[in-house]
């Protein structure tokens, strides 16, 4: 079995804010497309214009209902999810070839796919559901926190983040080291009371979630009353603004 290094002081993470996340997948598309263009071995599609398209993804969003416990208004969260790089990672330490493995140096969780004998031992031991097999390859895939950008100098120095961070148009995503307490991101996490997912497993994860901040009860206001006028006689209202607007356009 694998052994885990010791605890690295640099802890290279994601910051996830679910109050920002529109759900877009964006980030979903953006990982495909770097890691399959850029990755070992390309993440697989099977069928993907049949009847049972397949695919493997290292980043997927998953989108809930929810209805607050005060008894508020549901809102819907959008749920990114992806490997968490945790520091005591079970998947490690159930690999009997050493193909899953912690980096010492920053904290970042890989597989190195000419030693994986695909066994899926990694993936059950997963608590997060954070690993995918490739059926076309027959080894594991997962988040590699695109180690291939971020230590990249031919790379723009703003280009030198995960592809699923650069991508995010309402900026939900962030990166950073999470074991530097002054850092950004760490900050983040401190300011928004960020949380770790499903820490009673203690895996100890790297990663981050901002919860979503809880919604202005306000009155609901009907935008369109304004123009629902009940006068139909007069030139306000919605009929009077469709009477001035069909007068324009009549030859």
């Amino acid at each position: 079995m694998t052994r885990l290094p010791p605890p690295s002081s640099v802890k290279l993470g994601l910051v996830i804010d679910l109050d920002t996340c529109v759900g877009c997948h964006a980030c979903v598309v953006s990982c495909k497309g770097w890691n399959t263009e850029n990755y070992g071995v390309p993440l697989a599609d099977t069928d993907p214009y049949g009847a049972d398209p397949q695919g493997v993804f290292l980043n997927r969003v998953h989108s809930y209902e929810i209805t607050p416990r005060n008894g508020g208004a549901a809102q819907t969260v959008h749920f990114p999810k992806s490997c968490l790089h945790c520091e005591d990672a079970p998947c490690v330490t159930v690999c009997p070839t050493g193909a899953s493995y912690k980096r010492a140096e920053d904290g970042i969780v890989l597989v190195n796919e000419s030693s994986c004998i695909g066994c899926g031992l990694c993936a059950w031991a997963c608590p997060y559901g954070a690993r995918e097999m490739d059926p076309v390859e027959g080894v594991m895939k997962k988040c590699t926190l695109c180690v291939d950008r971020i230590y990249n100098e031919n790379l723009p120095p703003e280009d030198r983040e995960p592809a699923c961070v650069r991508t995010c148009p309402a900026g939900a995503r962030h990166f950073g080291d999470l074991g530097d307490s002054t850092s950004k991101i760490s900050r983040l996490v401190e300011d928004r009371g960020g949380v770790a997912l499903m820490p009673e497993q203690n895996t100890k994860p790297v990663n981050r979630y901002l919860p979503p901040r809880p919604r202005d009860s306000t009155t609901q206001i009907d935008i369109l009353a304004p123009f629902l006028d009940p006068v139909i006689d007069t030139p306000d209202g919605l009929l009077g603004w469709l009477d001035r607007a069909l007068t324009k356009i009549t030859p």
